[in-house]
């Protein structure tokens, strides 16, 4: 966990993909999920939030 934060103040591309791709995830549970609707509106907007924060990560140094 201490790895973890330090990573993020370091601005390292470790956790910040991790983060990336839990909310690539997360959009793509809510889109299959047939519950919530307010679930399935947001969506689309959080998957393509950790999409763009992932490629923008990606020139992050290790």
């Amino acid at each position: 966990m201490r790895d973890f934060i330090a990573g993020l103040l370091r601005l390292r591309r470790g956790p910040y993909e991790m983060i990336a791709t839990v909310l690539i995830a997360l959009g793509v549970v809510m889109l299959m999920q047939p519950v919530a609707l307010w679930a399935y509106t947001y969506s689309f907007v959080v998957t393509l939030v950790g999409t763009v924060m992932f490629i923008i990560v990606s020139h992050f140094p290790d």
